[in-house]
């Protein structure tokens, strides 16, 4: 009896592609206060970039995305009146056109959505009465709300991609902490038991076909099913 492929068992949140939320230090946002002091740089398994703990004037704690340059006992202003510098917190219609920064809100006062992976960066191009525009890494652009918040500089921990693993075991216990699918295997390389497209050990091993007419939306793989077939007349 055949088995539910991958993209199945990972939307059915099984015990094997559960999240591992636990290990997590927490979520990483920026609240609403006037300034906040940096009480250590942590790393969590669940964000790529080193995260602040943060105190407020207000009383409260928690973690943010650790600017270029941060160091344990800086202060950072979330104030109107803050400077344009590494780690501080600005409206983005009080931000100049030209000037990096990262940890976007979507929206006001969610605390950070956009630009927050290590190295990161985005640049303010154009901003008017009704919405600031932003380009991001990749080149696209897109408007956000004026009273969105976000803080200046670059995201610390730039490189970190570039190390190589060397080694297959590095790899799976980096992707095991961020619970990613890896490694990736071919469908057709594996047992008939394993998918629908797994076959015999024959010399072309794949049993490739196209999905059925009323297959669900996890088997709609492979080949791209014909309307019809046969000799029109």
């Amino acid at each position: 009896m055949g088995k539910n492929i991958i993209s199945q068992r990972r939307g059915k949140g099984s015990q094997t592609f559960e999240s591992h939320g636990l290990r997590f230090k927490g979520e990483a946002k920026m609240m609403e206060a006037s300034d906040a002091v940096v009480m250590d740089i942590v790393h969590c398994a669940g964000h790529s970039a080193p995260l602040l703990a943060l105190y407020y004037d207000t009383g409260a704690s928690s973690y943010v995305i650790a600017p270029e340059g941060i160091r344990v006992g800086d202060k950072l202003d979330f104030s109107n009146e803050a400077k344009l510098e590494f780690g501080n917190v600005l409206k983005l219609k009080n931000v100049p056109e030209g000037i990096s920064v990262f940890n976007i809100e979507a929206r006001p006062n969610d605390g950070g959505k956009f630009i927050r992976s290590t190295g990161a960066s985005a640049r303010v191009v154009s901003k008017n009465e009704k919405f600031v525009t932003i380009e991001f890494p990749s080149r696209k652009q897109k408007k956000f709300n004026p009273e969105c918040r976000a803080m200046i500089g670059v995201v610390a921990g730039g490189g970190r991609v570039e190390k190589p693993f060397y080694k297959a075991g590095n790899k799976f216990y980096a992707m095991k902490a961020r619970n990613k699918y890896w490694p990736i295997v071919s469908a057709s390389a594996m047992n008939a038991v394993a998918h629908p497209f797994g076959n015999k050990r024959t010399l072309r091993k794949s049993k490739a076909k196209p999905a059925p007419k009323n297959a669900p939306p996890g088997r709609l793989v492979g080949l791209i099913r014909p309307r019809r077939t046969g000799r029109k007349k």
